[in-house]
């Protein structure tokens, strides 16, 4: 019941309709171009990311964590989890790069030149190829960005860091509290001690990942996984070195 004011204001609200105006410019802007979307694995350890200094790149929740290692931010940074952004939200409020958020976000993020607030919601199996309406989120925020990396234009979209594997176990969706450093991240600290997160569920997300591979290619288009040692089996692999 709680769902229909929702989707009413994220239609006629003044900061969704900024939001869709500010898409809008996005749409086909990279077409013809490749991208890289940056999960946030363990497997960030053993890829060479300055390879992507001159690279189009998607990255996701705390990745920010990474940039002063890395020397650049991610040229794009999305994240739709209630818990994460809730978390997290000075840091998010702060970055200066173009950001992409849950319309539910609204609670704790303010409105920016560079911040799009995207109508994202739990009901699928669905692939939004035009990111101003409605995005399912598919389990992963991963999906969210192949569907703006859709939306953008971009003909080939490249994963890495997408492992697709978690040392924590247990129910989807269950919210835990982190009771020590993060085996799950490339970072301890990502979901560090005292941290509450939600158990992923990893048998919507390949739903969802077959249903982007679909629409990509019936467009001519391609998803590649160059992640290293990556559990994932939907998409083709590739040697991230072979890509430079």
């Amino acid at each position: 019941m709680q769902r229909v004011p929702e989707d009413f204001s994220a239609y006629t609200h003044p900061w969704r309709s900024d939001s869709r105006r500010k898409l809008q410019k996005y749409h086909n802007r990279y077409q013809g171009k490749r991208c890289f979307v940056i999960g946030n694995g363990p497997s960030l350890k053993n890829t060479d990311l300055s390879k992507l200094a001159n690279e189009y790149t998607f990255g996701m929740n705390r990745i920010y964590l990474l940039f002063p290692e890395l020397g650049f931010p991610t040229s794009f940074l999305v994240c739709v989890n209630d818990l994460v952004i809730e978390q997290t939200v000075e840091d998010m409020q702060n970055l200066k790069i173009p950001r992409f958020f849950s319309w539910r976000s609204r609670k704790w993020l303010k409105p920016a030149d560079d911040l799009h607030f995207l109508h994202t919601t739990y009901t699928g199996p669905k692939f939004a190829k035009d990111v101003t309406g409605r995005l399912w989120e598919g389990a992963t925020v991963t999906y969210v960005c192949l569907q703006l990396a859709y939306y953008f234009g971009f003909s080939e979209v490249i994963l890495i860091g997408v492992d697709h594997n978690f040392v924590t176990q247990g129910k989807p969706n269950t919210t835990v509290v982190s009771e020590g450093d993060d085996p799950n991240h490339f970072n301890p600290t990502y979901f560090g001690k005292g941290f509450r997160w939600q158990l992923p569920d990893l048998e919507t997300s390949e739903m969802a990942y077959r249903k982007a591979k679909q629409v990509f290619e019936d467009d001519g288009r391609r998803i590649l996984d160059a992640t290293v040692g990556g559990k994932l089996t939907v998409f083709q692999k590739v040697h991230y070195a072979d890509l430079f």
